[in-house]
C-alpha cells in the first residue's frame, strides 16, 4: 500500500546521532500519526558503524529501509532517496533532528492547502556562532541579487513536498549531477537552491514556514570554503539556467 508521507534522511558517519537514539525519537513520532508512512534511510559511503546501525534499527521495523550509497555527498544521497520515495507526500531532514520531526505537522498542513512545496525557515538561529549568522546574511543577499529568490532561508534542512513534484525537480538535478565518488565531509550550498529555483521555473507553488531550529555542532561547516561554496554554486545554477541546462521552456 502507498504510504502518505515518505520521510528521507541520508548519513554520512552518523554514529554518535543513532547512539542518541534519534530514529526512535523519530519513528514514534510518525507511529502515533493518522497517516501511513514510511522512512527512508540513505547511508552515504560512512566509514564508521553507521550502516551495520542502520541496519539493525531497520531489521524489525517494516517501515523502515535502508540504501547503501558510495560516498557522494548529503545532496545525491537526498537526491537518492527522493527517487525512491512511494509516498504521496515527502520531507527531508537532517539526522541530528536540529529541526525535530514534530515539526512536519506544519508542513504538511501547508501541503493541504493548494502548495506543491513547503520549506523549514529558522525563525532565528539562536545558539549559531557568529560566522554561521554572517553566512545565512551573505547568502540572502546573493540569492536575491543573483536569482532572485524571494526565501528568507534556503538552507534549513527541513523541506516537504508533492512527491510528484519533487521527483521531477530532482531528476532534473540528478542528470546535471554525474555520480562521483569523493573523500571527506562534503556540503553543497548549491543544493536547496537549485531546488528551489527549478520549482519557480517550473511553476510549483513555493511558501515558507517558520520552524524550530537548534544549533548542532557540526564538522562539515567550514567558513571560507562554505562561502566560496555558497557563491560558486548560486552563479552555477544561473549559469545552467542562461544556458538552458535545464531544458525548461
Amino acid at each position: 500500500m502507498k504510504p502518505y508521507l515518505s520521510v528521507i534522511i541520508t548519513s554520512y558517519n552518523e554514529v554518535d546521532n543513532l547512539n542518541r537514539g534519534v530514529l526512535s525519537v523519530l519513528v514514534d513520532y510518525l507511529n502515533k500519526q493518522p497517516y501511513s508512512w514510511e522512512l527512508i534511510l540513505i547511508n552515504d559511503g560512512s566509514t564508521d558503524s553507521t550502516l551495520p546501525a542502520l541496519t539493525e534499527f531497520a531489521k524489525h521495523r517494516p517501515g523502515v529501509k535502508v540504501i547503501n550509497n558510495p560516498h557522494m555527498g548529503k545532496a545525491m544521497g537526498i537526491i537518492t532517496g527522493a527517487l525512491a520515495a512511494g509516498g504521496e507526500v515527502s520531507l527531508f531532514t537532517d539526522m541530528d533532528q536540529a529541526t525535530p520531526i514534530t515539526e512536519a505537522s506544519k508542513i504538511l498542513t501547508s501541503l493541504t492547502h493548494g502548495l506543491d512545496i513547503v520549506i523549514g525557515s529558522r525563525a532565528n538561529r539562536e545558539g549559531a556562532p557568529i560566522f554561521r549568522q554572517i553566512l545565512a546574511f551573505g547568502m540572502v543577499l546573493l540569492r536575491g541579487l543573483i536569482l532572485r529568490l524571494p526565501y528568507r532561508d534556503t538552507q534549513c534542512g527541513f523541506k516537504g513536498y508533492k512527491t510528484q513534484a519533487g521527483q521531477k525537480i530532482f531528476t532534473i538535478m540528478k542528470s546535471l549531477r554525474p555520480a562521483k565518488v569523493i573523500t571527506g565531509p562534503a556540503v553543497d550550498p548549491g543544493f536547496d537552491v537549485e531546488f528551489l529555483y527549478l520549482a519557480r521555473r517550473l511553476g510549483y507553488k513555493t511558501v515558507e514556514v517558520p520552524v524550530s531550529w537548534r544549533y548542532q555542532e557540526s564538522r562539515r561547516v567550514r567558513f571560507l570554503n562554505d562561502a566560496v561554496s555558497g557563491l560558486t554554486g548560486l552563479l552555477l545554477v544561473r549559469w545552467r539556467s542562461l544556458t538552458n541546462a535545464y531544458g525548461i521552456k
